[in-house]
């Protein structure tokens, strides 16, 4: 039986982009080889596409802080509108062989936000994780918690500004809503990037303009007290929820660098010591959530539980990491899914997907 060919596209115009470097490796360490050939498409902090080889694709590969994409000499693009060998070099128009199926692993803006799904699909690629709108809604935390809510799931208190509404800002009347202290994001970030803690009105003002760096929305919140726990999900039409998984931050919050490059930044126990009650609408309420925001293929589902054990939403994530410390994969493998199987899973699922898009009529007259 010939091997299906998966591209994977991985780094990409963010602030996520080395986050993307380690998914990579780690996707590409753990595919089925036997079953698999891997195309790899690096994206450079530029935007441009290279062709790369499995034996050189990255620099400084062991090193979260310094790993970067080794840019190869091979630029490629994708040509919409074709049925079969989508992919082509770009400076003398040869088609590379056809992709059965691509695993974007480009966490953050332009990656997870539906922009690359949005291509994907315009090309005919099967792709796997969410499809366009639901990668564009979890994407901006102000929408999602807007449908989340409407749905009957529980989430932090908060209000949305954009830029050029930053002079409304007043941190007395915000402070006395939702009280101290606040959490300021960016609307359209993911792992932290540009998250603040603040207590006062002189880290408010800071907070808020570092939000600003990031997004050209923010949203501030209340800080809700409780434990953080996060539950992966995996399927289309009947997804399936992990078991649960607490994160223990050593530092203020779950910051960038405690996700991604110190080891020692926060401990994860999985699973969570949590009463099987509690564990089971915990999955119930992330099954909810990505159904609310039609999630398909995958997506991690982060919680806060109060000390009454209210469930509260704090996020979706719907390209999570696949680092060597990554949830994601973590808790798959201690629901009895290893990392080989979960790859092999969602490439599956997204190929049915794609199988099933195909039957609709695209035709009136047809």
């Amino acid at each position: 039986m010939a091997k299906k060919k998966v591209g994977v596209i991985f780094g990409g115009k963010s602030a996520e982009h080395e986050v993307s470097l380690q998914s990579a490796k780690n996707i590409v360490d753990a595919i089925n080889k036997d079953k698999y050939e891997v195309v790899l498409i690096g994206i450079d902090k530029q935007g441009k596409w290279h062709l790369n080889d499995q034996s050189s694709y990255l620099l400084n590969e062991e090193n979260p802080k310094l790993i970067q994409l080794n840019q190869s000499n091979e630029h490629v693009a994708i040509v919409p509108g074709e049925e079969k060998s989508q992919i082509i070099h770009a400076d003398n128009k040869v088609k590379l062989d056809q992709l059965d199926a691509v695993f974007p692993i480009v966490h953050g803006t332009l990656g997870e936000d539906g922009s690359l799904q949005g291509m994907l699909r315009i090309a005919n690629l099967p792709f796997v994780g969410p499809n366009v709108l639901s990668s564009a809604l979890c994407m901006d935390k102000d929408i999602a918690k807007r449908l989340l809510k409407d749905a009957g799931v529980k989430v932090a208190k908060g209000v949305s500004f954009t830029k050029n509404k930053k002079d409304q800002i007043n941190y007395q009347e915000i402070a006395a809503s939702l009280g101290t202290p606040l959490f300021i994001k960016p609307a359209n970030q993911g792992s932290s990037v540009g998250v603040s803690k603040v207590t006062n009105e002189e880290e408010f003002n800071k907070g808020v303009a570092e939000a600003f760096h990031f997004d050209k929305k923010i949203i501030i919140e209340e800080t809700l007290k409780g434990r953080e726990v996060e539950c992966a999900v995996l399927g289309n039409e009947e997804p399936k929820a992990s078991k649960i998984g607490e994160i223990l931050p050593h530092t203020e919050f779950y910051s960038y660098e405690s996700k991604y490059i110190d080891e020692k930044g926060a401990e994860l126990s999985i699973p969570a010591n949590l009463p099987e009650e509690t564990a089971k609408e915990i999955q119930k309420v992330a099954i909810k959530a990505f159904q609310a925001l039609q999630c398909e293929g995958m997506a991690r589902v982060d919680f806060f539980l109060t000390e009454d054990n209210e469930i509260y939403v704090n996020e979706i994530n719907t390209l999570p990491g696949f680092t060597k410390i990554s949830m994601y994969p973590k808790l798959w493998e201690i629901s009895g899914v290893s990392y080989p199987d979960l790859i092999n899973e969602l490439i599956e699922l997204a190929i049915k997907r794609h199988e099933d898009e195909a039957s609709l009529k695209s035709s009136f007259w047809e």
